[in-house]
């Protein structure tokens, strides 16, 4: 690093005052030293892009002046990612129809086989052909045997994790152990499934967190696993935040988790909409908005196999 120092001094000094203030200008050179990306000198952005060190020295060394702008500035990043609204929930499409999965889990099937949640109108018309055509239960997807017993489908999620490190097999397991009492092992596989993005998994470590059910409680880190899930796109995990803004005084803040969680079809955060806009602190615009994006998303989940299955169902409950 000194050397590169020394060389950077001499082309200074050769180089005309015009080019060392562009240099300058177009934050070319390192916050800490000076030296600019030169010839053989790379400079990296810090994590909030204000500012470039050509080592992990100069910033360390910068740390003491740079701290406050740059814990203000990954705050408003921050901010900027949890409150853009997602283009769908963290559930995504039926693999089969193509259509946004329901939020509440009752209405899919999760396939233990190729861990594919399916809809149920798709999974309920798989069953139908199969009954009039006389053939064995099969995924709808994968077309592999469905599993005839609990132990056959944990032996599938297993078989999932061990052989493609599956993140969503991951978190079904740690549902399944949680349900069972046994909280740290399914704090394990969730912050697994967490570290390869599950979006699930994030709620689910943002909840074992909170409750202290399988770790340490430690609402900070609660809350850094409901964003994750939210900028993942899930509703649940955001009108939880939304929940402890409130709890905080933080309304503003509120209402903008409820109306983002609203218009991708949670019911529930459309109602503390409408109860903010009673209280004023959602303009009637807002809570239209929240109103319209709330109908899209429940119509653009519905589909005619969909509630033959809910017809089904309320006759035949499982």
């Amino acid at each position: 690093i000194y050397i590169y120092r020394e060389r950077w001094q001499r082309r200074r000094t050769a180089m005309s005052a015009n080019k060392v203030e562009e240099l300058e200008a177009a934050d070319e050179v390192c916050a800490c030293c000076g030296i600019a990306a030169v010839d053989d000198i790379t400079l990296k952005n810090c994590a909030c892009n204000l500012v470039k060190y050509c080592t992990v020295d100069c910033q360390k060394n910068d740390r003491s002046r740079h701290k406050k702008a740059c814990k203000k500035k990954m705050a408003e990043l921050r901010d900027r990612d949890l409150f853009t609204q997602p283009d769908s929930s963290h559930l995504g499409e039926c693999p089969i129809c193509c259509l946004p999965l329901p939020l509440h889990p009752k209405n899919s099937m999760f396939m233990t086989c190729c861990s594919k949640s399916i809809c149920n109108g798709c999974d309920y018309a798989n069953q139908e052909r199969e009954n009039e055509q006389g053939l064995e239960n099969r995924c709808a997807f994968c077309r592999e045997p469905a599993a005839e017993s609990d132990e056959e489908s944990d032996r599938n999620v297993m078989k999932r994790i061990k052989k493609h490190n599956d993140p969503v097999a991951m978190t079904q397991m740690g549902k399944k152990l949680d349900k069972e009492g046994e909280y740290r092992k399914a704090f394990e596989y969730w912050t697994k499934a967490a570290e390869l993005g599950d979006a699930e998994a994030h709620g689910c470590l943002g909840g074992s967190y909170f409750s202290g059910e399988g770790v340490e409680k430690d609402e900070k880190r609660a809350i850094y696993h409901w964003e994750q899930a939210a900028i993942g796109g899930h509703p649940t995990a955001r009108a939880l935040l939304a929940n402890y803004d409130m709890e905080n005084g933080r309304f503003e803040r509120a209402a903008k988790q409820f109306i983002i969680a609203a218009s991708l079809g949670c019911d529930i955060s459309l109602q503390q909409v409408k109860k903010l806009f009673v209280r004023g602190v959602v303009s009637k615009e807002d809570y239209g908005a929240a109103l319209r994006g709330y109908q899209a998303s429940v119509e653009a989940a519905k589909s005619a196999e969909r509630e033959k299955a809910e017809a089904f169902y309320k006759r035949h409950p499982l």
